[in-house]
């Protein structure tokens, strides 16, 4: 720490590089925060608790693919199993076909089966009652203003209604609201009747998209997994029983591979802030031989110079990458509120730690090779300008 008054003078001798290169890296550590957290949002889907104890039964061929209802009574039979409720993708949009929700058509228990989300009495009592009733997530509310007693018009170009009509007038009855972070993706989502929904239309004909069942015991869950599937074995609707988590991921993976994506952007946004802010610590470097050959001269060491060369490159990767992930803090709040359809994570600790790993390691690897040039280097020659 005592000579960081020359590292910091060292960094900022030519100001409008330092400060060209700190937009750089601010930049990529801001759509690191964001797109990690993207990534969270999606991965916390289903880990939770409660969620351990649910099973997803879905047809195995793929999660478009429907199942008879029947199937139902017949999974609510498997020894260990508590409960069982079914849903439907409605695939609802608001004012614009752009505008996606998710929504979910389900059976009157469905809810019953997410003890982690919290809906007022008097409100599940009049979603109870009402045919066009639904449940919409907390955060939708806000976004949109809703309130109890509404209506709303729902779009749906997936299932139009039988007259040929796309729209669907629904009445908010509740609002849902998560208890834990682990379960936000329901303030963000739709809940309607599959019944109302099953008679609306005359594209599902009695058919299920997947069950949902409660079990007795979380460590008897891969062999109530199993008994569920051989029910359907060698039928023409196999199913697929897994862990909520497992089949929300496995969900997520035949729409898009999220880690993937952001793993590939980010690999490119690093790779090339490591060439950028690289090429500046060369060029700092560069133009110091003379003062640097003059400190060795005093009685730096070279080990002392290559940690001050390495500490100046860490220093600048940590004032951008923090900036950044404090930008991405702000801007994440605001999108969890803006675009309430994409579960996002807060950018807190995990991804904070993430984040400062990757300072930290991309400073030193860029700082190496000029380091390793300054310490190397030899006193007669620097001054001497060879």
């Amino acid at each position: 720490m005592k000579y960081l008054h020359l590292i910091w003078a060292a960094l900022f001798r030519s100001k409008t590089r330092t400060f060209l290169t700190l937009v750089s890296i601010i930049a990529a550590f801001l759509l690191f925060g964001m797109l990690d957290s993207v990534r969270s949002g999606f991965d916390q889907v289903g880990k939770n608790a409660n969620g351990a104890q649910r099973l997803q039964t879905g047809a195995k061929l793929s999660f478009i693919q429907p199942l008879p209802q029947g199937l139902g009574a017949q999974i609510a039979q498997v020894p260990g199993v508590k409960a069982v409720a079914y849903a439907n993708w409605f695939g609802g949009a608001y004012q614009d076909p752009h505008n996606q929700i998710f929504s979910f058509a389900v059976s009157d228990n469905y809810i019953d089966l997410f003890p982690e989300v919290e809906i007022q009495a008097d409100a599940r009592k009049k979603f109870m009652d009402s045919r066009t009733g639904v449940l919409i997530g907390e955060q939708l509310a806000k976004k949109y203003g809703w309130k109890v007693g509404d209506k709303i018009p729902l779009q749906s170009t997936i299932f139009p209604q039988r007259d040929g009509n796309k729209t669907w007038t629904v009445d908010i009855a509740g609002v849902m609201h998560a208890k834990d972070k682990s379960a936000g993706w329901y303030d963000q989502m739709i809940l309607m009747h599959w019944k109302y929904f099953d008679d609306g239309t005359a594209y599902n004909n009695g058919q299920v998209g997947w069950y949902v069942s409660r079990v007795a015991d979380v460590n008897q869950a891969d062999r109530v997994a199993k008994a569920i599937d051989a029910i359907s074995a060698n039928s023409d609707h196999e199913t697929r029983t897994q862990t909520e988590q497992a089949a929300s991921a496995s969900w997520m993976k035949q729409l898009a591979d999220i880690g993937l994506i952001v793993g590939s952007i980010m690999g490119a946004v690093f790779f090339t802030l490591i060439l950028l802010s690289g090429n500046t610590m060369m060029q700092a470097v560069r133009e110091r031989t003379n003062e640097l050959a003059v400190m060795k001269t005093i009685g730096f060491s070279s080990h002392s110079v290559l940690m001050m060369v390495l500490a100046e490159s860490v220093l600048l990767l940590l004032l951008g990458g923090v900036i950044g992930l404090l930008l991405a803090t702000f801007v994440v709040g605001f999108m969890q509120q803006a675009m309430a359809q994409i579960p996002m994570a807060s950018v807190a600790g995990g991804i904070w730690a993430r984040g400062l790993l990757l300072m930290i390691v991309i400073g030193l690897l860029v700082g190496a090779i000029p380091a390793m040039r300054a310490m190397r280097l030899k006193i007669v020659d620097a001054l001497a300008g060879r």
